[in-house]
């Protein structure tokens, strides 16, 4: 798929929407509109300061004391015009005169939110485009509230179904960017997908449109606190089907920070596949002692703190490195009171002496595996990322080998289905080290849809979780 702000040569299209020597709306104060005023502004920051939506919008609506149905508008149009924005353009281009490139920043910020409205929500059109015009006026004058009312009216001459059916690869010819566009992925992420999943068909339609759902709220109880029974009743939550430390929460349960024992320490936000993954690594045996652990890549520290506590009944202990300071300093706050012990510094060269029992290498990856919870994603990760990311995870692999023990465990974990930084990056290590490989699926009992391993690769499709990567080897 076409990345935003890029022009597609199209042989056909319609009328396109010339701004206006004289604004068409009269210059008058716009009404308050708080939510959309939010949304804008998140769009914003995630584009002029390259912020995570998820973490300025919940940040802004508190600020702003924006609340109830505001704050869920707000929150539908940030994270929905954000999961969308390539489609958005795509249709927008149709609909411009002028590359979008050219297009001031702000302007097209509001294009597409007014798109958006347009093509997914029930808001009435007139509503949709009038809102807009209100928000570009703010922000602009009145110089081009005519061009952005024509524009959006163009938008308004079909609905989501009739722009794809005008902007979609064939189906028969190009089942994977045909399933791009409809599910507003890039074309190498829908590509990627289907590799992993060997499919171009229903499934990898069924993938990609899991990216589009609200993921529910997952959260972790801490092992020796609380048992995952007894954090389910205390939030009102559902046991996780998987994890024996999971708990559910329905989507927009609100803010679980605010839950007691989120505050109280008894219990983390986390999600489902992630707590699977840190277990993986603590269920195949190992002889002798059993009590010095390695999580060589741990900010922001959710699996450290699971960890810590599972070794800490035994009395034993974790290390946890992390490169960034501010992120070690997360994980440091997310340990407290449990037997972890934080070093600021490279996984590659971790400066550690001797040798560790088990081993967890969270890996620095693309992050494909967790795009429904973090919507700007897909349109900011660039193939051209994947090869200095494959090489970063070959080296913590490798340093992570050479400080387990023999006998010792390695989890190799991303959260990402890209066969190169999954398959490939083991098929490497693997080749140069001679190290043996587990079936991973035993460590994930009683969970359906794992293939043929020895790898674990989840799926939110399938189960509900991030789609997580696991592989288990013994050195």
């Amino acid at each position: 798929m076409t990345q935003p702000g890029r022009r597609p040569h199209r042989p056909s299209r319609p009328q396109r929407a010339h701004p206006p020597k004289r604004p068409d709306t009269p210059a008058r104060p716009p009404s308050d509109d708080p939510a959309r005023r939010a949304a804008l502004d998140t769009l914003r920051a995630v584009r002029h300061d390259d912020a995570y939506a998820n973490l300025v919008l919940p940040k802004m609506l508190r600020d702003r004391r924006i609340t109830g149905r505001d704050a869920a508008l707000a929150t539908e149009l940030t994270y929905g015009t954000s999961r969308a924005l390539g489609l958005l353009d795509e249709i927008l281009t149709e609909c411009c005169d002028r590359p979008l490139a050219k297009v001031e920043p702000v302007l097209l910020d509001a294009l597409r939110l007014g798109a958006y409205q347009l093509l997914r929500t029930r808001i009435p059109s007139h509503a949709a485009v009038a809102s807009t015009v209100d928000l570009v006026r703010n922000e602009l004058g009145s110089r081009v509230t005519g061009f952005a009312n024509a524009v959006l009216r163009k938008v308004a001459e079909l609905d989501e179904p009739g722009w794809l059916d005008r902007i979609a690869p064939d189906a028969t010819t190009d089942p994977v960017g045909n399933l791009a566009v409809r599910t507003a992925h890039p074309r190498w992420v829908a590509r990627a997908f289907a590799d992993a999943l060997g499919s171009t068909g229903e499934e990898l339609a069924d993938a990609l449109r899991a990216d589009d759902e609200r993921p529910a709220v997952h959260l972790v109880a801490r092992p020796g606190e609380v048992s995952a029974d007894e954090l389910a009743a205390m939030t009102g939550g559902d046991p996780a089907p998987y994890s024996p430390y999971g708990v559910r929460l329905e989507a927009g349960a609100g803010d679980p920070g605010d839950l007691e024992p989120i505050r109280e320490r008894m219990a983390g936000v986390q999600d489902e596949g992630s707590q699977l993954c840190a277990v993986a690594l603590t269920r195949p045996e190992v002889e002798g002692a059993d009590t010095r652990w390695l999580d060589l890549c741990a900010g922001p520290g959710g699996k450290a703190a699971l960890l810590g506590a599972l070794v800490g009944i035994n009395g034993g202990t974790l290390d946890a490195v992390e490169q960034a300071p501010h992120r070690a300093k997360l994980v440091e706050q997310i340990t407290k009171g449990l037997p972890v012990t934080v070093h600021v510094g490279d996984g590659r060269e971790p400066g550690l002496s001797g040798t560790f029992d088990r081993v967890l290498v969270d890996a620095p990856c693309t992050g494909l595996g967790a795009l429904r919870r973090r919507p700007e994603a897909r349109w900011r990760r660039r193939p051209e990322d994947v090869g200095d990311l494959t090489k970063l995870q070959r080296e913590l692999l490798l340093s992570a080998l050479d400080l387990v023990r023999p006998g010792g465990v390695v989890a190799y974990v991303v959260c990402s289905p890209h066969l190169a930084e999954t398959e490939g990056v083991l098929a490497d290590v693997i080749r140069k080290t001679g190290v043996t490989v587990l079936d991973a699926r035993e460590s994930f009992p009683e969970m359906p849809g794992l293939g043929d391993g020895p790898y674990v690769q989840l799926w939110p499709h399938r189960h509900g979780t991030d789609a997580m990567f696991c592989a288990l080897l013994r050195k």
